[in-house]
């Protein structure tokens, strides 16, 4: 039979009906199977990889067991930081205690109004202070225009002035940033 392309056959393409695929033929005909020996029981393979399932079992039981350790370690760290986060601000905040204090016990015993007034005057003015060192800034919002981001319209009432329709005309409570973080919205008024 003549070859369709008019090549000469090669007569070891024949196909080999014991030869499986994947498996090179030696010249004697005989299958090199790696996993077979020279006597054609199979090697010792399984056991082989036995032995590397174990390993990287034994690496995977490792290493969920420390992510265990991590996740209980790290949530107790969580815990323990909630519950000191605030300590550096109350320790800020404990000479305006004192200070509220002395004052109450001076002005006791006055009847002058005056006295009390500058008292408390003198501590919310170190109050203030301590709370911008730690990063607390009052928004200013009387007189400008209402951004929702930033206030809470409580009500609308007829403007006192043409220039203060449609901008906020009071603020019933005041807001504040922490940074740059909005901890609490502005209470305002509106005018129409």
């Amino acid at each position: 039979m003549a070859n369709e392309n008019n090549l000469p056959q090669d007569d070891n393409l024949t196909a080999d009906p014991n030869h499986v695929a994947g498996e090179m033929a030696d010249a004697d005909g005989a299958s090199t199977d790696p996993n077979m020996t020279a006597t054609g029981a199979p090697q010792p393979e399984a056991s082989r990889t036995d032995a590397e399932l174990a390993d990287l079992k034994d690496k995977y039981l490792r290493l969920a067991a420390e992510f265990e350790n991590y996740k209980r370690r790290t949530t107790k760290e969580r815990i323990e930081l909630f519950k000191t986060a605030s300590q550096e601000l109350m320790t800020a905040l404990l000479p305006v205690l004192d200070d509220f204090e002395r004052a109450r016990n001076a002005t006791q015993a006055t009847t002058d109004a005056a006295a009390v007034r500058e008292s408390i005057d003198i501590i919310q003015n170190k109050l203030n202070k301590t709370l911008q060192q730690k990063g607390l800034t009052a928004m200013e919002a009387k007189g400008g225009d209402f951004d929702a981001d930033l206030h809470e319209a409580i009500t609308q009432i007829p403007a006192p002035s043409d220039d203060l329709k449609g901008k906020i005309v009071d603020v019933v409570e005041q807001g504040y940033y922490l940074g740059d973080k909005v901890i609490r919205h502005a209470k305002v008024v509106l005018g129409q």
